[in-house]
């Protein structure tokens, strides 16, 4: 089993930052050598792809994010990051954690304009 817990999540202006964290824990949880990736869910909306980063550092971005918002990974913490930056209005969402088929409980960002 293996749990996620997002932090990071808040009230941003927008223009501001956030720095999003999730950590992994639990037996078989394999960090090192899987795809983690942060996803978002806007309300009405479908759960989409926000980035994803590899064994190897690969990173991807949903072309909304790409440039502003940086993902990251450390192993040795079983942690994962998004360093969200310049947030629009339309980033408002819970933003979640994912390994393999393991998620976490989201955590709200909330972008006002």
């Amino acid at each position: 089993q293996v749990q996620l817990v997002e932090s990071g999540g808040g009230l941003v202006q927008a223009g501001g930052s956030l720095r999003l964290s999730c950590a992994a824990s639990g037996s078989g949880s394999s960090f090192g050598i899987n795809v983690l990736g942060w996803y978002r869910q806007a309300p009405g909306k479908q759960r989409e792809l926000v980035a994803s980063i590899g064994t190897s550092g690969v990173t991807y971005y949903a072309g909304a994010v790409r440039g502003r918002f940086t993902i990251s990974r450390d192993n040795a913490k079983n942690t994962v990051y998004l360093q969200m930056n310049s947030l629009k209005f339309e980033d408002t969402a819970v933003y979640y954690c994912s390994l393999s088929h393991y998620w976490g409980q989201g955590t709200q960002v909330t972008v006002s304009s």
